[in-house]
């Protein structure tokens, strides 16, 4: 049945452009759509012969609890504002890109008087130009190092410098901090760097011979010897980039997918000459995009609402491409005249999005599908280098995951268990001198990480005193008293003390059946209930590795929890728990005395006198720091 609130809503829908949100009955948005009419959009979806066609929108209505609809002037509007939704959701339901990795771009500030060049991740709307991404970080560092040879630009950040830095004195910089350089001149060298990295060097190349013949003719042997040095960078730097069409700037989007996952592999054509390139996957929902069995897998679904719902949310080539010029583009400076496409959103769609990019680019952007030629050899290319890419990370995810069982048998045959090791689970402890203690339990299936399963204690039993023994028997109690899917080994990390306070706990439950190892840190031995001796795993075993790992996982987990919640303590000030010290008369000590050290060196009348304060308060306040100075002398005097 369809709630009551879905209901009046789909009776009050307009014909109007817009964006709609699905929200489940705990108010989170799992799917956000735009619409040309809103009305006839919506509606659509609960309709049956739609969910008999789509069994995913009928795993979609099934956990509608309210639909929030925003209605706009036009079909543009309305898809800006999808895009902008999608990011700040993250709905369950929409297709979501996932950046292979982060690649770098060239900045070149040439909004500033003096432009300088540098390395960025970020791309921001600032004026600047942005050269890239690079997939190939090595050689674009080459290629920054060439043009810093060629063209001394300044390398710092500010302008406000003294004196000339070293740069100036080893000839690659001209010092435009102190003025020996005039912005006319400046400005050509980062002219001439803008063309190099659009790839326009044969301009450039015409006019570092013009250059190179004039210095000569006028007896100006070491310009004329900078120009020849230039020349030379550039038949490098063309030795490197391949001119692989006739001019023009394009990127060309090739398609692959495979059962667990699709990819777009993204070519940058930039006046001609593919410049890079950048891998972009869609996970199938329930998969985590990795091969079965994998760190991302999750188990067969129960029902068959379970596996309409794990249905593959990449439905095709058209839904994923249309996701990812909305997704990708929505955040990138630097947009292209020409995008090539496997295939192509709907025509109402194709437009919208041309004239969405038009606007955003400030030109028109081509959403094409090449026929013939050789965009259609370049776009078989991206197409093959996607698969590629597919396979790869399957061949990878299957190799480790062989890697992973091995381990756990390994480990199971040291420790002379019966049963495979399925589910490991691992304890540890982390504190300060006894303050903010936690306890972390990780999770490994079959010998890889289950992070949807680790845990975190907050431990109330040893708080304000060290006390590791304690402190394991409250985690192990807590987390096995009412707990029915018991793991075929518990990982203890440390000796037999902590082993023999966990087994208290374990064997009061009556969980006689539950195996539990310590390990040791210093010499990573392996202490079991009722030997004496510890097991010594050899140093280059998968059992070793694998015990080590889920031990350093358990350790990271908890640490960076303490550490949190040790940052949160640490940012309460001394001045929070004075009786009458609100916060403006604390804002107002501050502003006052600036340190901490000042104000307690100040008398009675000086802290009376800051704005807001009255003698009660700063009598109590310069007692405090009195009564702390003596406690601390009393401490040293010990």
């Amino acid at each position: 049945p369809i709630p009551d609130g879905v209901v009046q809503t789909l009776a009050t829908l307009p014909d109007k452009p817009g964006v709609y949100i699905w929200r489940d009955a705990q108010g989170r948005a799992i799917y956000v759509g735009k619409a040309v009419n809103l009305k006839n959009r919506v509606r659509s979806y609960f309709r049956a012969n739609t969910q008999a066609a789509q069994p995913k929108v009928r795993a979609q209505v099934r956990h509608v609890a309210e639909i929030e609809t925003i209605q706009t002037d036009s079909e543009v509007e309305a898809l800006m504002l999808e895009c902008n939704l999608i990011k700040q959701y993250r709905p369950r339901y929409n297709i979501m890109l996932k950046d292979d990795k982060s690649y770098p771009y060239l900045k070149v500030t040439v909004q500033e008087e003096y432009p300088r060049l540098y390395v960025t991740r970020r791309l921001v709307k600032d004026g600047a130009r942005y050269f890239g991404p690079y997939a190939d970080v090595g050689a674009m560092h080459d290629t920054v190092k060439l043009l810093r040879a060629m063209f001394p630009i300044r390398h710092c950040r500010t302008m406000n410098q003294e004196r000339p830095c070293l740069q100036y004195h080893i000839k690659r910089c001209l010092a435009p901090c102190q003025g020996l350089v005039s912005v006319r001149e400046y400005r050509q060298m980062i002219d001439n760097i803008c063309m190099i990295l659009d790839g326009k060097t044969q301009q450039l190349r015409g006019e570092l011979k013009q250059q190179m013949q004039d210095a000569a003719d006028a007896y100006r042997f070491e310009a004329a010897a900078r120009a020849r040095d230039a020349l030379q960078a550039l038949d490098r730097l063309d030795e490197q980039q391949k001119a692989v069409l006739d001019g023009g700037d394009m990127d060309i989007l090739g398609y692959a997918e495979n059962e667990f996952a699709a990819c777009l592999q993204v070519f940058f054509v930039r006046s001609g000459k593919l410049v890079g390139r950048k891998a972009f996957d869609f996970p199938r929902q329930g998969t985590g995009g990795r091969a079965p069995g994998g760190e991302g897998t999750r188990s067969a679904p129960a029902t068959d609402d379970e596996a309409r719902e794990a249905l593959p949310v990449t439905s095709g080539v058209v839904a994923v491409t249309t996701a990812f010029l909305k997704q990708y583009y929505s955040g990138e400076v630097f947009l292209p005249r020409e995008v090539l496409l496997t295939a192509a959103p709907e025509e109402e769609e194709r437009a919208a999005i041309e004239e969405w990019l038009r606007q955003r680019a400030g030109h028109k952007v081509l959403l094409t599908v090449p026929q013939r030629g050789d965009k259609v050899r370049l776009l078989q290319l991206a197409c093959e280098n996607a698969a590629k890419l597919l396979s790869e990370q399957v061949r990878k995810d299957r190799l480790k995951i062989a890697d992973n069982l091995a381990a756990a048998e390994d480990l199971q045959q040291a420790l002379g268990m019966v049963t495979p090791i399925g589910r490991m689970d691992c304890f540890d402890i982390s504190h300060t001198q006894g303050t903010e203690t936690v306890a972390s339990m990780v999770v490994f299936r079959d010998g890889a990480p289950s992070k949807k399963d680790y845990r975190r204690y907050k431990i109330q039993s040893a708080e304000g005193k060290p006390d590791d023994f304690k402190s394991m028997q409250e985690v192990v109690y807590r987390r096995y008293k009412d707990y029915e899917d018991l793991p075929d080994l518990v990982v203890i990390d440390g000796g037999k003390g902590q082993l023999s306070s966990a087994l208290e706990v374990v064997h009061g439950l009556g969980l006689h059946e539950l195996k539990l190892v310590g390990l040791a840190k210093r010499e990573e031995e392996i202490f079991e209930e009722g030997e004496s001796e510890p097991i010594v795993l050899g140093r280059d075993t998968p059992a070793l590795h694998l015990i080590q790992y889920i031990r350093d996982e358990a350790h990271r987990f908890a640490i960076t929890y303490h550490r949190k919640l040790r940052a949160k303590r640490n940012l309460v000030s001394v001045l929070d728990h004075i009786p009458g010290l609100g916060p403006r008369r604390r804002t107002a000590l501050w502003k006052q005395f600036k340190t901490l050290d000042a104000m307690k060196a100040a008398s009675e009348e000086e802290l009376a006198a800051v704005p807001g304060m009255n003698h009660a308060v700063a009598h109590t306040l310069y007692e405090f720091f009195r009564a702390d100075a003596l406690g601390k002398a009393d401490i040293a005097l010990k």
